[in-house]
């Protein structure tokens, strides 16, 4: 499963670091519902692995006041948005650079999908602990369809990324040895006005690096006004929906 290069994942998030908050809702709620499903745990050593800019510490500080809380993320523009005291780490969530066996709790929200899975749950099995647990929200497949129907009949290149199944995340996890993986799904949509601002919250987010078959162009205005019509074919009561194919992992080592 091809993903875009780091360097070209991190050159999105530090574009989209000044405008990620405002436009990152469905993210909060995905955080929100991530942490509705953790177990009654007392971890001593937490990582928000891929913070972002770092909206789940102020929730996982206030729920776990006593631990000593690491914010780490691929982008320095997005640690150095972080408003909440920890200890920030410019870091890649496939070559963890902390100790094996130095957490009780790995969480990371929305940050995995840009990674080659098995690796990066290798990297978390790693630095937990015995017993130590992990809670992670990735994308699954039908993500963003609404944008494949739209340039589906507009060219041939590639608008979204290829994301893991429910069924596959948890296979890699208890390949790898995890005592216990289970997965849920859910489906978080977002509505907008038009088009142009669909697409400008995708890019204010950061989730339009594409990887390889991306279009490296500008878009004609043919090209545009046909996706836009087709995108129209879906607008319903709310306006039109960009739909996220949410995935939840609780997996104890």
């Amino acid at each position: 499963m091809n993903k875009p290069s780091k360097a070209r994942i991190r050159q999105s998030f530090e574009r989209a670091a000044p405008t990620y908050d405002s436009a990152a809702d469905i993210q909060r709620r995905i955080c929100t519902q991530l942490a509705a499903g953790l177990p009654d745990i007392a971890p001593t050593r937490l990582l928000d692995a891929g913070c972002g800019t770092g909206h789940a510490q102020a929730d996982l500080q206030a729920r776990f006041p006593n631990a000593h809380a690491i914010a780490l993320d691929l982008s320095p523009a997005m640690l150095s948005r972080v408003a909440a005291p920890c200890c920030r780490i410019a870091g890649d969530l496939e070559n963890l650079p902390l100790a094996d066996a130095s957490l009780d709790l790995y969480w990371s929200s929305l940050a995995v999908q840009w990674c080659d899975l098995a690796t990066a749950l290798r990297e978390a099995r790693r630095t937990l602990r015995p017993a130590g647990l992990v809670a992670l929200s990735s994308l699954g497949p039908a993500t963003f369809h609404e944008l494949r129907h739209a340039f589906a009949d507009v060219d041939d290149y590639r608008h979204t990324l290829s994301f893991h199944s429910a069924d596959e995340l948890r296979k890699i996890a208890v390949q790898l040895g995890f005592a216990t993986a289970s997965t849920i799904k859910s489906t978080k949509t977002a509505h907008y006005p038009d088009f142009k601002t669909l697409l400008r919250a995708v890019k204010a987010i950061g989730a339009n690096q594409l990887g390889d078959g991306r279009r490296t162009s500008l878009m004609s205005r043919a090209s545009f006004q046909r996706a836009e019509a087709a995108y129209e074919q879906l607008r319903t009561p709310g306006g039109l929906p960009l739909s996220y194919d949410v995935i939840y992992l609780y997996a104890q080592k």
